[in-house]
């Protein structure tokens, strides 16, 4: 009669860890939750409201997002800032320069020279030092994964040729 208790009580653990590791897998958050919850976006993510594109960087991607933080917003005059967000075509502009179609993890983004961004230009990327760079911003963070894509950090915001 134990072992059976112990069988059975087995089984069952098994069956939840296995139904909590399918319940993560399903519940990670796409590329906007993840840089809300990151509370170290709240600019980007402001500026992503403002350009109507939550439902895109929501839908199925896979995107790669190249993402200036709060800090790389700073760098900004606020005047400049807040003329951009209040551009909805320029805004748009700048932000889908900052996102490559697919999925492309860092290990990648270290073999490219080059990747061509859901605006239509192409950022340069460079490693220099161990360090990569996206048209001169320096990657902090890699390799942030979401639901529908990745997201790489940027300490500054990248500007596509005008």
């Amino acid at each position: 009669m134990k072992l059976s208790h112990l069988i059975t009580g087995s089984l069952l653990l098994g069956s939840l860890l296995i139904t909590a590791q399918a319940h993560n897998h399903k519940m990670k958050a796409d590329i906007v939750d993840t840089a809300v919850a990151a509370g170290n976006f709240s600019t980007l993510v402001t500026a992503v409201q403002a350009a109507e594109l939550v439902d895109t960087l929501k839908s199925k991607g896979p995107f790669t997002v190249f993402a200036p933080n709060d800090a790389a917003f700073a760098k900004i005059p606020a005047a400049d800032l807040n003329a951009l967000v209040a551009d909805k075509a320029a805004l748009t502009n700048v932000l889908t320069y900052h996102v490559v179609a697919g999925k492309v993890m860092a290990a990648d983004v270290v073999n490219l020279t080059s990747a061509k961004t859901v605006q239509g230009q192409d950022l340069a990327i460079e490693v220099k030092d161990g360090k990569v760079y996206v048209n001169g911003a320096q990657v902090i963070a890699t390799d942030i994964e979401t639901s529908n894509g990745v997201i790489h950090v940027l300490d500054s915001v990248v500007m596509p040729k005008s």
